[in-house]
């Protein structure tokens, strides 16, 4: 009985490691993936979406321009100015149904001139 005990502990423990290992590559690739964002093309609304570890982690980025949820204001706004875009980003993982999700999201600014496809 102590031996089944002892098997399902280790057992148990295994398992944490394996989804604590997992979940730390899923936040180095979306870590990697927000750092780019806006950085080596200039931000435009759409939507992308791709995988690493042939696979094993798929990836989903959308971009949207950022809508205030505050009432518009009076004031004129200065075609110049920046945009706020809304980025989120999707990372998922694991076999089957029970695969785990990571979901990021982030407000960037992007010069009104900047506007090139994702």
């Amino acid at each position: 009985m102590a031996l089944t005990l002892l098997l399902g502990t280790l057992s148990g423990a295994a398992k944490q490691v394996r989804w604590s290992s997992d979940a730390g590559r899923a936040a180095l690739y979306a870590q990697s993936l927000m750092d780019q964002v806006g950085v080596a093309q200039p931000l435009k609304p759409g939507q992308r979406s791709g995988d690493f570890e042939n696979g094993r982690y798929r990836w989903t980025l959308g971009v949207a321009q950022w809508r205030d949820p505050l009432p518009a204001s009076s004031q004129l706004i200065d075609p110049n100015a920046p945009r706020l875009f809304e980025v989120q980003l999707a990372v998922e993982w694991g076999d089957g149904g029970a695969g785990r999700r990571l979901f990021l999201r982030s407000l960037r600014s992007s010069a009104a001139s900047n506007e090139v496809s994702l």
